[in-house]
């Protein structure tokens, strides 16, 4: 009897030693487990982290990808404005100097002008008149060397971008707005006015102006 009690009682102990060890298999099956979703979060998370980190990185190079774009764009209109204002500075700089030059060439114009047939004769006043007529001539071809063009707008229409009407007078041949005497010469630089040139402007003809008056009166 003492021996079925003893059987019984190791039974009793293997049986439990089963039940801890498939308890024990069963809380390692569920650590397990747990890792596993413990892990496969940490690494969806990671991938979700450096999704979002290939994002800004992308999204930060785009920025200065559009930032560099605006900087050369800006350096080429600078250097495009640049290019201009040199060039116009090449072309124009030197216009107050011109004007002054000018002043030079009509003195000497009006010195020649002023040689008449009487002193011609005179062989000291053919020299200097010869003389001054060899720098003018020079000088003027210096001005077309430099695109320089001279405004003797005789008889023509007047027109005050280039002209400049010093007095108005009526005319026996020349209708009103004709230019009927050139003052002082005006002169250009490639397209810019240097300095108008200075004239004197028909009123319109004689007989017009009488007829308009007798209308009026």
């Amino acid at each position: 009897m003492d021996q079925n009690k003893n059987t019984d009682k190791n039974e009793d102990s293997n049986n439990q030693v089963e039940d801890e060890n498939a308890t024990s298999v069963n809380n390692d099956d569920s650590q397990s487990n747990e890792g596993t979703s413990i892990d496969e979060k940490n690494s969806s998370k990671n991938e979700e982290d450096l999704d979002n980190d290939e994002s800004d990185a992308q999204d930060e190079i785009k920025d200065l990808k559009d930032q560099l774009l605006r900087t050369l764009a800006e350096n080429e209109n600078l250097r495009k404005r640049t290019a201009k204002e040199i060039d116009q500075i090449k072309k124009y700089g030197h216009i107050s100097l011109l004007r002054d030059f000018l002043n030079v060439v009509d003195n000497l114009e009006r010195a020649v002008k002023s040689v008449t047939s009487e002193n011609k004769s005179d062989l000291s006043t053919k020299n200097l008149r010869d003389g001054i007529e060899i720098v003018l001539k020079e000088m003027k071809s210096i001005l077309d060397k430099n695109q320089i063009k001279k405004i003797e707008p005789l008889h023509e229409k007047f027109d005050y971008n280039f002209h400049q009407a010093m007095f108005e007078a009526p005319s026996t041949e020349y209708d009103e707005g004709l230019i009927l005497e050139v003052v002082q010469p005006g002169y250009i630089l490639h397209d810019r006015l240097i300095r108008p040139a200075m004239v004197g402007v028909s009123k319109g003809k004689i007989e017009e102006i009488e007829k308009k008056e007798k209308k009026n009166e």
